[in-house]
């Protein structure tokens, strides 16, 4: 049998980010080629055959990325983005918060399917500054690569912004014994995809390039690296996307059109590798890929590309032959039954600007919009209301992980057939997804174009363990938070500033 071979993106070419009336072009950084900062492995505090006990401490830094002065950034145990956490299925891991940034923030497990609010680390779940706080959960879910980012309701992407993100890997023993790269820094890379603009001294100005349909800059920054290289030491190597930008869409490709195979999406491997020479990736997505260098020699250069842009320089050196091939099942994908009695979902995503909302409403950290049990399965119809061209909607959820059924009636893609967290929606698409939740709490869900999050395109499920059907959870609120940011940044009240805040503010409506 021929392998098919994809040679073209996903999702509906008129709604790509391009077409935005506030879209910042990619534009080829003027700088030396650098060194891919591969984040180092987090070295946990402590370890047993059950338990891992990890410290993150969100984090000030000043790092030298352009000619110049430095520029001033937060991370995670580094100076920006941060140290990759690796966490293994089945034991339970004991993490240690610590704040040591001028204002609150919150450490939100960005596809980890554990308990919330606090856990899971969303908008109820502050750490103020120079405080601490331990959380602890299980990690019951296949192998994956997800990440850790700052979610404090309503100045999410100006936390992101600032540099508050990094990569995790699930590890479990059936992707222990594929035959797939995996051998960290070598031939098992992190690619975190983001965008900057440079200011004056080197300085990021996140209220300056404020746009409500989401924050871009010109500037590709790769794991907190401009204009980067990579030495190839090996035939394959397995590269973890995650689209870590505010607002940007990628679409992926190597120079010679050098084809690839995805492996992964967000939360599993897929059932089947896909076999691509094109490949987009939306906001808060990751995608797997394994690349064969095999047809090249020592000395030759093999780029990576979003559009016409550079975004990775892979330079090839002297590597040992590789024959292992990816097998053809990777995954078997769960899929429950869904309950009869339960009705299908409806989720709409509203708007664009100062006017986005769900389901028509902008979003209250009080209220709770729908209530589920652990268990149930249901599917869910996420609508985009936008109007065509409109723009693409990465919608993604809490809590959870959650499979495709359908594209407007269609088949799902061939790389979306895993467990995932976030799925795009073109304007006026209907995708289907089927959904259900293993752990109890308060979970949201939204797109993640980060602006639009902080701008109101947000809801909130309640899911109740049968075993306790009346407990309940305290739930922050969002005058608390403004009033924690007012204090800390030193201004009044009226003086405040938050993207998000000023998109509700704009509609004529309280947060």
């Amino acid at each position: 049998m021929v392998e098919k071979l994809i040679d073209h993106y996903f999702y509906d070419e008129a709604a790509y980010d391009y077409h935005d009336g506030g879209y910042v072009p990619l534009e080829i950084p003027d700088v030396p080629q650098q060194k891919l900062n591969v984040p180092s492995l987090l070295k946990p505090d402590k370890e047993t055959d059950t338990d891992m006990y990890y410290t993150i401490t969100a984090q000030t830094g000043e790092v030298q990325l352009m000619p110049g002065e430095k520029t001033k950034t937060w991370g995670y145990n580094a100076p920006l983005l941060g140290q990759t956490v690796v966490f293994k299925k089945g034991k339970t891991i004991h993490v240690h918060l610590v704040n040591h940034l001028p204002e609150v923030t919150t450490f939100h497990w960005h596809g980890l399917v554990i308990p919330g609010p606090i856990e899971d680390g969303g908008c109820h779940a502050p750490v103020y500054p120079g405080e601490e706080k331990d959380i602890s959960f299980k990690i019951n879910q296949p192998a994956a690569f997800v990440w850790l980012h700052a979610h404090p309701c309503p100045s999410t992407a100006e936390q992101v912004w600032h540099g508050l993100a990094c990569g995790a890997i699930i590890q479990d023993e059936h992707e222990a014994q594929m035959p797939l790269p995996r051998n960290y820094g070598v031939d098992d890379i992190p690619i975190i995809l983001q965008d900057r603009r440079f200011h004056e001294h080197n300085q990021w100005d996140y209220r300056a390039d404020y746009d409500p349909d989401g924050v871009m800059g010109p500037t590709p920054m790769i794991n907190g690296t401009i204009n980067p290289y990579f030495d190839v030491t090996t035939q394959k190597v397995r590269l973890r996307f995650l689209d870590g930008a505010n607002r940007r869409e990628w679409r992926l490709h190597f120079s010679d059109d050098l084809p690839f195979t995805q492996i992964a999406g967000d939360l599993s491997l897929l059932p089947h590798p896909v076999k691509m020479t094109k490949l987009m990736i939306t906001c808060a997505e990751r995608q797997e890929i394994v690349v064969d260098f095999g047809q090249y020699k020592p000395g030759d250069v093999v780029t990576l590309y979003s559009d016409d842009t550079p975004l990775v320089h892979f330079r090839i050196h002297e590597f040992a032959p590789d024959h292992t091939t990816i097998p053809t099942t990777l995954y078997n994908t769960p899929d429950p039954k869904v309950d009869a009695d339960l009705p299908v979902h409806h989720v709409t995503l509203d708007g664009m600007d100062e006017s986005v909302a769900m389901n028509g409403k902008k979003f209250q950290m009080q209220r709770i919009d729908y209530q589920m049990e652990i268990g149930q399965v249901q599917l869910w119809d996420i609508l985009n209301t936008n109007d065509k061209p409109g723009m693409i909607h990465p919608y993604h959820m809490h809590g959870c992980h959650f499979t495709v059924v359908s594209r407007n009636g269609h088949q799902p893609n061939p790389n979306e057939l895993g467990l995932k967290d976030t799925i795009v929606v073109n304007p006026q698409e209907h995708v289907v997804i089927k959904v259900w939740f293993p752990v109890p709490g308060v979970f949201m869900y939204h797109c993640h174009i980060i602006e639009h999050e902080d701008g109101g395109m947000m809801a909130q499920i309640k899911v109740v363990d049968p075993s306790d059907p009346n407990k309940q959870y305290k739930l922050m609120d969002h005058h608390t938070l403004m009033k924690a940011f007012a204090e800390e940044r030193g201004v009044s009240m009226d003086d405040l500033w938050l993207g998000g805040m000023d998109s509700y503010k704009k509609m004529g409506m309280e947060m």
